[in-house]
């Protein structure tokens, strides 16, 4: 019975009186349990993404009217595993006047800053990695590696194409961080620390209704920083075909993969976990393995949603997208950000329900006050980014009949 409401915690009890009638040190038991749990941990996480692979096919093709991978396997859920066999049987190709480090670092950069995310991520009440205050800045910290990577893979590529497509995603991964920074300061605020198991236990209500515009800011720039569309730019095929990952083949390139799909799901997790109670819920904390359900269950529903704009939305322009980030989002967070300060400073923290009603009519206000500056914003004129008529290649007509040899005149 231990085992079925605990099971994570039944075994690491268990492997650690074993390594003690083996005669090891507690010490050196911690660190052999450290690293079988981050080493289980990173290889369940990858093999997921096989999972998400084959769901992310089927969910797309059904909100495209077509049909997803039906073939390999039934229900094509084999079809995965046969691009991952695929991918570990091609070619490795280096470009000539590539820099071999940095162009064989950056996919190993790109998939572990994803991983190191799950280090922080508690995934029920006594399943976590460590524990540490300050994991909203780890959070962000770790964010930089990803973009570390991308710019190494365009610089060591020896590619103009790869160069332009890793300086455009670190451009709007960056841009893109400033309006997520700014509304991960409202949760730190609500829980009064930045640690994420301590926000998680914060939230008798969910911040997602204690700060639904910050909540909406923040799902808005996850796609953003995934590159996912309509923020897919990175791969306008007619500007930088596959963008900054364009050189690499084989299994380098299906790291790039692998760390595009995790990354995304990794996104909908930390949503889940911030804004949405992360693990909490009936019986969470008497049943862990509950809280580990309702993580999983949460983190689907918000994925889910990233799909279904993922399958239906066309892609931004550059400039729209950039305009969208500093003439609206940046200014909208920064504008939610004093205006809660504010109010849940004056609202009674002990009257629960007075305080998450004047914070849900802020927002309300706040929103209708940005949608209206927005709709003043669409009704003036901007210049069309057009190109003007084109002279078009016509041959010269004559002037006079040409005479065909032979003829008569």
């Amino acid at each position: 019975m231990r085992f079925l409401i605990d099971p994570v915690t039944f075994i690491t009890n268990w492997l650690q009186s074993v390594f003690t009638a083996w005669g090891f040190s507690t010490a050196l038991s911690q660190v052999i349990l450290f690293v079988l749990g981050a080493g289980l941990l990173a290889t369940v996480a990858m093999v997921f993404v096989t999972v998400l692979i084959w769901a992310e096919r089927k969910i797309g093709g059904r909100v495209q009217d077509r049909f997803g991978p039906n073939r390999v396997g039934p229900w094509g859920i084999f079809q995965s595993i046969a691009d991952m066999l695929k991918i570990f049987t091609k070619e490795y190709i280096t470009p000539f006047g590539a820099d071999k480090v940095i162009f064989n670092l950056a996919p190993v950069l790109a998939v572990a800053a994803v991983l190191a995310i799950w280090a922080v991520v508690p995934l029920s009440a006594t399943v976590f990695g460590v524990n540490i205050n300050i994991g909203i800045l780890y959070l962000v910290a770790v964010g930089a590696i990803g973009e570390l990577a991308i710019i190494l893979a365009g610089l060591g590529s020896n590619n103009k194409y790869a160069m332009l497509g890793g300086f455009r995603a670190v451009a709007q991964m960056i841009s893109y961080e400033v309006p997520m920074v700014i509304t991960l300061i409202i949760p730190v605020m609500f829980a009064g620390s930045m640690g994420i198991n301590d926000i998680v236990h914060s939230q008798h209500v969910w911040n997602l209704f204690l700060a639904p515009v910050a909540a909406l800011i923040f799902f808005i720039t996850s796609l953003a920083e995934n590159g996912r569309a309509p923020f897919d730019l990175v791969e306008a095929d007619s500007e930088l075909v596959a963008g900054f990952n364009i050189e690499y083949s084989g299994l380098k390139f299906g790291m790039f993969y692998v760390a595009d799909f995790l990354k995304a799901f990794t996104s909908a997790m930390i949503f889940a976990t911030i804004f949405l109670g992360g693990w909490q819920g009936p019986a969470a904390e008497q049943v862990p393995i509950l809280g580990f359900v309702y993580l999983m269950l949460k983190t689907l529903l918000v994925y889910f949603m990233m799909l279904m704009l993922r399958f239906t939305l066309p892609r931004f322009r550059i400039d729209q997208m950039m305009d969208a980030n500093w003439k609206f989002l940046t200014p909208l967070s920064l504008a939610v950000l004093v205006v809660t300060a504010i109010a849940d400073k004056l609202l009674p923290a002990n009257m629960l329900f007075l305080r998450v009603g004047g914070l849900i009519v802020v927002n309300i206000v706040v929103w209708l006050v940005a949608d209206r500056l927005l709709s003043v914003m669409r009704r003036q004129n901007r210049p069309e980014i057009v190109s003007g008529p084109r002279p078009l290649a016509r041959p010269e007509m004559p002037t006079q009949p040409v005479q065909e040899p032979g003829a008569k005149a």
